[in-house]
C-alpha cells in the first residue's frame, strides 16, 4: 500500500473515533441534563406536596369533660380568643350551650394556620350542633339526622319491681320510667306493685344509621295488670293537638296530684298520724305526713304544678321545699339532702325538685312529705284525687278508631315471645322524625 492511502485511512480512522467519542459525551451530557432536569421537578413536586400538606384542614375529635364548657373545649384546641368567641355566640343562637353533656363527640376541621372551617357537636343520636365559616362569618344550625322506627311490642311480669320485669323482657330502664310516668296517677310504685303483676305495651323503636344505640319514641298503648285490675292508657291528640293517655272509655290519665313524690324502690316507713312516737325527741306528737325510706339522692319530684314558696334550711325540717298550688293545696318536701329549685320559681308537674336525704331532725335518708288543703293537712295516702277532662265529645268518633288501632296491637301475655308477637304491630318502618312521650 503507498503512503498517501495510509495517510488517507489514518485520517478516517481518527475522525471515526472522535465522532465516536463526540457522541459519546454528547449522550452523557443529554443524560445528564435529564437527571438534573428530573431531579428538579421532583424537587418542585415535594415542595408542592408539603405546600398543600401545610395547608391540608386537620380533623381533630375531642370528647367533653365533666365541667367543661364549650368555650374552654375550642381555647384547648389553640383556637384564638376572637374565633372561640364568635363561634360560641353563633352556637348559642341555636343550641343552649349548658345542656352539653360528659362523654359526647364534637369534631373540628381547622386550617394548618389555626382557621376553624367547621365544627360538628353530637347533640343525640337524631340532631347534631354544626358550626361554619365563609369569609369570616360563622353560621349555626342544628343538622337532623332521621331514624327509622318500628312499632315493636313488649311484654312481661313482676316479681320484684317494674325495673326488674321490664329489663327481664329485655327492655332498658327507660322504658320502666316511661311506663311508669303513664300511670302514675293510678299507682303507686312504690308501694303498690305486686309479684304477678303484668304489663304489656306497644312503643315506638327507633335505630340510627351512625350505629348509635336503639332509643324509644312514643308508648302508643299500654296495659299495667295490678293484683289483677288492668289499667289501660291510650296515646291520644286531641282537638287542639295536644298528646295526652286516655283509659279505653276517653277517660283521661292524667290526674291532679301523682300518686307519690318517688317514683320507685321507696317504702312508706312511717304513715300519716295524730300520735307517733317520735324516734328521737322520744315523745309523742302528731306527723302529718308520709315518710318515704330511700337512698341519699334519690330524685323527689313535685305531684303537681305550681309555684315555689320556700326552698331552704328551716331547723328540725331540714332542707326544704314547699310548693303552692292550685285549688287552695300545698305540699312540703323536707329532709332534702339538696335542693333543685329556688323562690318563686314555677315547677311542672313530675319535675325534680331535690333529693332525698338525712337533713335536720332525722335518724335514717327519707323523705316527710306532707299536704295541705286550704291551711289543714291531710292524710295524702287516703286523697282522692280530682280527676282532668275526658275526650271531648267532638273528638270522640277519631279517639275510638285511634283506640280500636293501638289496643289492637298489644302484644299476647302468658309467655309469648316478643319477638313473634310482632305480627300483632302494623309493621311500620320508615324514615321519621317522630316525637318523643308528651
Amino acid at each position: 500500500m503507498t503512503r498517501p492511502v495510509l495517510w488517507v485511512s489514518s485520517c478516517v480512522l481518527v475522525f471515526a473515533f472522535a465522532a465516536a467519542g463526540y457522541l459519546f459525551l454528547r449522550h452523557v451530557a443529554q443524560r445528564r441534563a435529564a437527571e438534573q432536569a428530573y431531579a428538579a421537578q421532583l424537587q418542585t413536586a415535594k415542595a408542592a406536596a408539603q405546600r398543600a400538606a401545610e395547608n391540608q384542614d386537620q380533623q381533630i375529635q375531642a370528647e367533653v369533660k365533666s365541667g367543661e364548657t364549650f368555650s374552654e373545649i375550642l381555647s384547648g384546641m389553640k383556637f384564638d380568643a376572637a374565633t372561640v368567641y364568635d363561634a360560641t355566640q353563633a352556637a348559642r343562637q341555636v343550641f343552649n350551650l349548658r345542656q352539653i353533656r360528659p362523654g359526647a363527640r364534637l369534631l373540628v376541621l381547622r386550617s394548618r394556620q389555626g382557621e376553624l372551617h367547621s365544627l360538628d357537636y353530637h347533640i343525640d343520636p337524631e340532631h347534631d350542633l354544626l358550626v361554619t365559616t365563609h369569609a369570616g362569618d360563622f353560621h349555626a344550625e342544628i343538622k337532623e339526622t332521621p331514624a327509622t322506627v318500628h312499632i315493636a311490642p313488649v311484654s312481661g311480669a313482676v316479681q320484684g319491681s317494674l325495673f326488674d320485669g321490664v329489663m327481664a323482657a329485655g327492655e332498658s330502664p327507660e322504658l320502666a320510667v316511661r311506663l311508669a310516668d303513664i300511670f302514675a296517677w293510678d299507682i303507686d310504685f312504690n308501694s303498690d306493685t305486686q309479684p304477678g303483676d303484668t304489663f304489656r305495651l306497644v312503643v315506638e323503636k327507633k335505630t340510627y344509621a351512625d350505629g348509635s344505640p336503639p332509643s324509644y319514641g312514643r308508648i302508643l298503648a299500654a296495659e299495667y295488670t295490678n293484683s289483677g285490675h288492668p289499667y289501660q292508657a291510650v296515646l291520644f291528640h286531641d282537638g287542639q293537638d295536644q298528646p295526652a293517655y286516655y283509659t279505653a272509655t276517653g277517660q283521661s290519665l292524667q290526674k291532679y296530684f301523682l300518686r307519690s313524690p318517688l317514683r320507685f324502690a321507696a317504702r312508706i316507713s312511717s304513715h300519716f298520724s295524730y300520735h307517733r312516737f317520735h324516734p328521737i325527741l322520744k315523745f309523742y306528737r302528731p306527723h302529718l305526713g308520709t315518710d318515704y325510706a330511700a337512698p341519699i339522692g334519690t330524685p323527689v319530684q313535685a305531684i303537681a304544678s305550681g309555684r315555689v314558696a320556700y326552698a331552704g334550711r328551716k331547723g328540725g325540717d331540714g332542707n326544704l321545699v314547699k310548693l303552692i298550688h292550685a285549688r287552695g293545696y300545698e305540699t312540703y318536701y323536707m329532709h332534702l339532702s339538696r335542693i333543685l329549685v329556688r323562690g318563686g320559681q314555677m315547677v311542672h308537674q313530675g319535675q325534680t325538685i331535690g333529693l332525698v336525704g338525712q337533713t335536720g331532725l332525722a335518724t335514717g335518708p327519707h323523705l316527710d312529705f306532707r299536704l295541705q288543703q286550704n291551711g289543714r293537712f291531710v292524710n295524702f295516702e287516703r286523697l282522692q284525687l280530682p280527676p282532668a277532662q275526658p275526650v271531648a265529645k267532638a273528638n270522640r268518633m277519631e279517639f275510638d278508631a285511634v283506640r280500636d288501632r293501638y289496643m289492637a296491637m298489644l302484644p299476647a301475655f302468658a309467655g309469648t315471645n316478643v319477638a313473634t308477637a310482632t305480627a300483632a304491630s302494623d309493621g311500620i318502618a320508615t324514615p321519621t322524625n317522630a316525637g318523643g312521650q308528651p
